[in-house]
């Protein structure tokens, strides 16, 4: 994906400069063919800028970068974010419901990467789930790992469509852009686990973050 970024850069690069280019030779036209054209130029460097800003996007989140680990307590994480979104859930009157097994180790991870994953779990939890609907945060010990579960019962995910739900941009909803669950993934990956995606047996989505409790404090 880097690489992918990094060859569409170039040519942005030199796209951008022969606009300027176009740009200054704008000014050696007639002024009724200036006025004519100048707007268009504008569009195509407008439209350069954002594809330029979505190839920096995709660097920045593709970067390798190190982890800011200390001992993290997964309870606090959860309460908190839960507590961030209760009143957006409660404008869409929808329940956050939590249940976290008693006596939880503390574990090396980056608190502030951890909560944006969660965060953007349960975003996308509220973006599937309709009013009078229902969310259930668990977490649980599992074979050295902690296990947390963001389970909705919102209409599920297509099962044409569970393999690409991590790609980036790659969205089923009308809200958000796309980003959030790739984002989720690629943060619960640098520590060193796993996220996955699976339709409830009855009704809903459930996503299992798997986090290694090696190096816990």
């Amino acid at each position: 994906m880097g690489r992918l970024a990094h060859e569409i850069r170039n040519p942005l690069s030199s796209l951008d400069i022969h606009v300027q280019l176009l740009e200054e030779d704008l000014n050696t036209l007639a002024p009724a063919t200036r006025e004519q054209l100048t707007p268009r130029l504008e569009v195509i460097h407008g439209e350069l800028h954002r594809l330029k800003t979505i190839v920096e996007n995709f660097l920045r989140l593709t970067r390798p970068s190190a982890l800011d680990l200390e001992a993290v307590e997964l309870s606090k994480i959860v309460h908190h974010v839960c507590e961030l979104l209760r009143p957006e859930a409660a404008s869409r009157e929808i329940q956050i419901l939590t249940h976290l097994q008693g006596g939880l180790p503390q574990f090396a991870a980056d608190p502030v990467r951890l909560t944006q994953a969660l965060l953007n779990l349960l975003i996308n939890a509220l973006q599937a789930v309709e009013r009078n609907g229902r969310i259930q945060v668990s977490a649980c010990l599992s074979e050295g790992s902690i296990s947390l579960e963001v389970r909705d019962d919102g209409p599920g995910i297509p099962p044409e469509k569970l393999a690409s739900i991590f790609e980036p941009y790659f969205t089923t909803k009308p809200e958000g852009n796309g980003m959030g669950l790739w984002i989720a993934q690629q943060i619960v990956t640098a520590h060193g686990g796993s996220l996955r995606a699976q339709n409830a047996g009855g009704r809903g989505a459930v996503f299992t973050m798997l986090l290694p409790l090696k190096g816990r404090g």
